[in-house]
């Protein structure tokens, strides 16, 4: 049997994940406290990085901004 491709996304995204993916377009932002980072990092759309001042921030991996290509967001 063959097995099935592996894909990026396993699931439909909710329109608050898509959202905070919006919100990180442009800049990492420091959404910690927001509870679709989880599976947002699960499935690798976003990942950590360190701000110049020791804060956590967020930004896009590059399937992330390919998840936003795809709904013809540049």
């Amino acid at each position: 049997a063959k097995s099935k491709p592996r894909t990026m996304l396993r699931r439909i995204l909710s329109h608050h994940e898509i959202a905070t993916l919006l919100l990180l377009l442009h800049a990492p932002v420091d959404l910690a406290a927001k509870p679709e980072i989880p599976l947002l990092r699960e499935a690798g759309l976003i990942e950590q990085v360190n701000a110049e001042q020791g804060d956590t921030r967020f930004k896009l991996t590059e399937d992330g901004n390919a998840v936003l290509r795809g709904l013809g967001i540049s």
